[in-house]
């Protein structure tokens, strides 16, 4: 049983993953509300991650991080500060927990970490340049921190096209433009959260023991078709 610690999974991606792998691990949970889940294999920490000094544990394998930010608006409608927080929950809350709890890991003999980026780093989108900027740095951390953590840890990335989430939810707000949505994208889908829950449960088993500093696309065909 993997000791996994998940920041921000009491909603969304997060939520779901913490569903997929409570059964078969020890789950330790940080994020300022409660999960609807309840196991005992689970240990909650009610916690604002950029804020709050995180806590003390005594195992850890595996970080998932999942906070992050969905701030579309147009360039001229963004303010300097807005950049600065999408930076801050996408990469200083990252950094933060990563630089705590790193020397459990190194202990650990199959440590790994993932992160959450988007396909917009990849696609240009209009509306979409704070958080591509955000996310474009995690996708370097990910790299950065592969090279420099082999051979002991595993760095790894998942960017979702969107997803069906309460964090989408004024995105995807009416029938007709999750009709669009889905028209935009080759495979004729959009995500849902258990389809990127099984992805980061692959990334942190040793199934993908060979995988590292790679950032995995789950987007429905939107970034590698033009069909």
């Amino acid at each position: 049983m993997k000791n996994i610690l998940i920041v921000g999974g009491s909603k969304g991606i997060g939520e779901q993953v913490l569903s997929e792998m409570i059964l078969e691990n020890h789950i330790i949970n940080l994020s300022r509300s409660l999960p609807k889940v309840s196991n005992t294999n689970l240990s909650n920490y009610t916690v604002d991650i950029l804020h709050d000094e995180l806590p003390d544990l005594e195992k850890l394998d595996s970080i998932v991080y999942c906070p992050g930010s969905i701030n579309l608006k147009p360039i001229t409608r963004l303010s300097l500060q807005d950049f600065r927080d999408d930076f801050e929950i996408n990469i200083i809350g990252a950094v933060k927990t990563i630089q705590k709890y790193l020397p459990l890991l190194k202990r650990s003999n199959n440590g790994s970490i993932v992160l959450f980026s988007t396909v917009a780093t990849k696609l240009g989108m209009p509306y979409h340049s704070s958080v591509a900027a955000s996310k474009s740095a995690v996708d370097g951390l990910v790299k950065t921190l592969g090279a420099e953590l082999a051979p002991k840890i595993r760095v790894n990335a998942v960017a979702p096209t969107i997803t069906k989430t309460d964090l989408a939810s004024n995105i995807l707000r009416n029938d007709k433009i999750v009709e669009n949505m889905v028209e935009r994208h080759p495979l004729k889908k959009i995500l849902v959260p258990n389809e990127v829950a099984k992805m980061v449960k692959f990334l942190i088993s040793n199934d993908s023991s060979s995988i590292s500093g790679q950032t995995f696309n789950l987007d429905a065909g939107i970034v590698s078709f033009k069909i």
